[in-house]
């Protein structure tokens, strides 16, 4: 009985792993894609992509959570727009941390965080690993 349970606990945890790894894979992608195409944005090479995914998923979540929490009343008020300044806003954390990522503007980092939350999307949706 505890044998099994450890067989489908490890199981499940596989799969989760292999999911995660393959969000990661196509951010990265994207993220090397959009910069091909956005003028102001620098991704030296696929390495730094892929440490760009993860630090922008380490940033969304821990940092994310705190920054919309202190600015609450103010996504309030604009109907949630000003939740595309806080992506913008972890899009330049982003640049700080990562060497050899670069984005040039506050309006191209809100521009990439668009681009890539809709890539994403879609991306995500053909694959069939949507939330």
């Amino acid at each position: 009985m505890v044998r099994q349970k450890i067989i489908t606990f490890i199981k499940i945890l596989k799969e989760k792993v292999m999911k995660l790894i393959l969000r990661l894979l196509v951010t990265a992608a994207l993220v090397l894609l959009i910069a091909n195409f956005l003028p102001g944005v620098y991704v030296a090479s696929f390495g730094t992509a892929v440490i760009v995914a993860v630090v922008l998923g380490l940033l969304n979540l821990f940092i994310k959570p705190i920054l919309v929490v202190l600015t609450l009343p103010v996504t309030v008020i604009t109907l949630g727009l000003f939740l595309l300044v806080i992506n913008a806003i972890i899009i330049i954390f982003c640049t700080y941390i990562v060497g050899g990522f670069k984005v040039e503007s506050f309006w191209t980092a809100l521009f990439f965080s668009i681009i890539l939350s809709i890539l994403q999307s879609i991306t995500y949706k053909i694959l069939g690993d949507d939330k």
